[in-house]
């Protein structure tokens, strides 16, 4: 299969509200041939749902309850969180390509004790377990958490995983790498002080990530699915290989890791 994959992506934000038509048909131009998008709590499901029926074959569902929650006044995520969203994972197990977005998050603005801790660890626990339970992969957040992130993954048992915008030490990162899990990198690579990351890891454990309309290739400006490409010829720079070769490998790991895109994506 010739093309991009985002492999974690916020197409429901409301960043994206006014021009979604735009968006999808220029990231389509720009080689995308399928982007995952990733829920942060039970509120975004229907939204999410219904984008994937609006763009078949292209918009991929994850549904997932986030760690941060209340982004006004963020804080831990609580196992209560999950109340409002199991039905709907339930609902929808069927058109869903994974479970996410899920993970720690120990940012000290958002945890500041070790019971907080306790909760988000819970929700990851459950979360896990239901998607061992719907042989679906794991979509996963770990900001200022990635040793206890990967450590509970192996501990849980967890098989098939994407740690999304990693930014743990690179040895951590191999850890994850062993125990065959992927790592996909966004566009903020070009700013960012994780680039002993892409040297490190190999680009059989690499997917490719916008996080839109986060993390870009700029501060502060809105981040699209097209800018998948920048990611992939910083990739290409790195590691000194053709971007074709980054295209096809970081395409073969997504529809390894993600095995329902191979059914859903529309040629």
């Amino acid at each position: 299969m010739q093309g991009y994959i985002d492999c974690h992506c916020h197409i429901s934000a409301e960043e994206f509200d006014s021009d979604i038509d735009e968006v999808i048909q220029e990231s389509k131009k720009a080689g995308l041939v399928a982007l995952l998008a990733v829920a942060e709590h039970a509120g975004e499901f229907e939204k999410i749902i219904q984008l994937s029926q609006r763009f078949p074959g292209f918009v991929m569902p994850c549904l997932g309850v986030h760690p941060v929650q209340d982004p006004a006044q963020p804080r831990g995520a609580l196992p209560e969180d999950l109340d409002a969203a199991l039905p709907l994972i339930e609902k929808y197990k069927e058109h869903i390509v994974a479970i996410g977005e899920v993970g720690l998050d120990f940012t000290p603005r958002v945890v500041n004790s070790d019971a907080g801790k306790v909760g988000q660890r819970q929700v990851l626990i459950r979360q896990a377990e239901i998607a061992k339970q719907l042989n679906l992969p794991l979509n996963v957040h770990s900001r200022s958490a990635g040793r206890p992130t990967i450590h509970l993954l192996k501990e849980l048992g967890v098989e098939n995983a994407l740690l999304h915008a990693f930014d743990g030490k690179p040895s951590v990162a191999m850890e994850g790498v062993k125990a065959g899990y992927f790592f996909s990198i966004p566009p903020s690579i070009v700013r960012s002080d994780q680039q002993k990351l892409v040297k490190q890891v190999p680009l059989e454990s690499m997917c490719l990530e916008t996080d839109a309309p986060a993390l870009g290739p700029e501060k502060q400006v809105r981040n699209v699915p097209r800018n998948i490409t920048i990611s992939a010829e910083y990739i290409a720079k790195i590691k000194g290989v053709p971007l074709e070769k980054v295209i096809e490998v970081t395409t073969q790991n997504a529809l390894h890791l993600f095995p329902k895109l191979k059914t859903f994506i529309k040629a």
